[in-house]
């Protein structure tokens, strides 16, 4: 079940594919990887019968290559899975985003060609109303592409402010410097961002523990201008055992 109401806050678990395997990188570096699992589809399974609503799903190696390159793993993860898959690297053109949605993916992430041709993010858009997200990673504020090893000069919030009116149905904000590093989210310029625009916006990056999700709650809104955080991509935090994903989501549910 797609949860999008403004009530609800999820936490969202991610797998991080690459050359087939389930791993993580530290700060977006392909050579500082950890792998975690040779079976990306066993690891869905696992997160959803703890009670993910939604999958984050990167191909890492598309990331870099420009194209889509873990198909078989992605493939294994939907055949496993009845929750919806949300899925980012290397979707660069429509017929890109067309032949990922056919797979079975329920959002395709944009990122680089977001940055490179906004445009065609909003054709997208318009083609498949709803399933188009943009992923925004940043360094100190600042754009970085192409699997994060090339920073722009284009401010987050500069290239979040040109989708506001195409249909783009979340933004997804990774603090590059945060990500893998177990250091918290950067929540605060996670907010500013969705203060910024009317697109609802994922925190992504950093988390580790169970504080970070609280924060993030509480933080969520509706803030002022309408907007609010719809939930959190974690990583690193629940393969390593830091944050136990059943009390993640109770704790994004406001139990405790």
């Amino acid at each position: 079940m797609e949860a999008d109401s403004p009530e609800r806050f999820l936490v969202i678990p991610a797998i991080d594919l690459k050359d087939g395997r389930c791993v993580r990188l530290f700060q977006g570096e392909m050579a500082r990887d950890t792998v975690y699992s040779d079976d990306p589809g066993a690891v869905a399974v696992r997160w959803q019968g703890l009670g993910a609503e939604r999958l984050h799903v990167v191909d890492l190696n598309g990331a870099f290559a420009g194209r889509r390159v873990n198909s078989a793993a992605i493939r294994a993860i939907l055949a496993a899975l009845a929750i919806p898959v949300q899925l980012g690297g290397g979707i660069r053109t429509l017929d890109d985003v067309a032949s990922t949605l056919e797979m079975g993916i329920r959002r395709v992430i944009l990122g680089t060609v977001a940055c490179r041709d906004p445009d065609l993010v909003r054709e997208a858009c318009r083609l498949f109303p709803g399933r188009v997200s943009v992923g925004i990673d940043a360094r100190d504020g600042l754009v970085a592409v192409s699997g994060w090893a090339e920073r722009t000069d284009i401010r987050a919030v500069d290239l979040a402010r040109r989708f506001e009116d195409a249909g783009v149905a979340e933004i997804i904000f990774t603090d590059i410097h945060r990500d893998g590093a177990l250091t918290g989210p950067n929540i605060a310029a996670t907010r500013a961002l969705a203060e910024s625009i009317t697109i609802p916006v994922i925190v992504s990056g950093g988390v580790s523990g169970p504080q970070d999700i609280v924060a993030a709650r509480e933080q969520a809104g509706p803030l002022a201008n309408g907007n609010r955080l719809s939930g959190i991509i974690t990583g690193k935090a629940i393969y390593d055992g830091r944050l136990d994903f059943a009390v993640a989501l109770r704790l994004a549910r406001g139990e405790h």
